[in-house]
C-alpha cells in the first residue's frame, strides 16, 4: 500500500487574448511560453503539461474553442489509468496589484464593457443549465 508511487497528473492550461484596456494580456504571454519553459525546467515526477490554449476574450465567443479543447483532451485520457487531470485557467484583473486565486465562482456574467466580439451581458447566467445567477461554487485550492 502506498508503494505505487505518485499518480500521473496532466495539467491543461488556458489563458485569454488581449481585451479592451489590456492590449498585451499577460496570460497570453504565459500560456504561449509555457511549453518551452517546461521543456527547459521540467515538472515534478508524474506531472505532464497537456494542452496550452489561448482563448478569445469573449464570453460566448470563447466557448467553441474551449469545448473543442475539453473534448480533445478528454478523448486522449485513458479513464482506466486513474490519471488526475487539472484544468488551470489564467484570467486577468487589470486593476489587481498582485496575483490572486479566486475562492468562489458565481454563475453570473456582467461585463462593464463589451468583450472582443461586442457581447456585453448584464446579470446573465454563464451556464444556464447550472442554475440562476445566484449559484456559487466553492473552489478548492492548495498552496505549496
Amino acid at each position: 500500500m502506498g508503494s505505487e508511487g505518485p499518480k500521473a497528473v496532466t495539467i491543461h492550461v488556458t489563458g485569454f487574448k488581449k481585451f479592451q484596456g489590456v492590449a498585451e494580456n499577460p496570460t497570453e504571454t504565459i500560456v504561449s511560453n509555457l511549453k518551452d519553459f517546461v521543456e527547459k525546467r521540467g515538472l515534478p515526477p508524474g506531472a505532464t503539461l497537456g494542452s496550452c490554449t489561448i482563448l478569445e476574450t469573449a464570453g460566448d465567443g470563447a466557448l467553441p474553442l474551449l469545448y473543442q479543447t475539453l473534448e480533445s483532451c478528454i478523448s486522449k485520457t485513458d479513464i482506466s489509468s486513474h490519471e488526475q487531470i487539472i484544468w488551470l485557467h489564467l484570467g486577468v484583473n487589470s486593476g489587481a496589484p498582485k496575483f490572486a486565486i479566486e475562492q468562489q465562482a458565481v454563475n453570473e456574467a456582467t461585463f462593464r464593457c463589451p468583450d472582443e466580439l461586442g457581447w456585453q451581458p448584464q446579470q446573465v447566467p454563464i451556464v444556464s443549465e447550472d442554475g440562476g445567477t445566484t449559484r456559487a461554487r466553492e473552489v478548492l485550492y492548495v498552496l505549496i
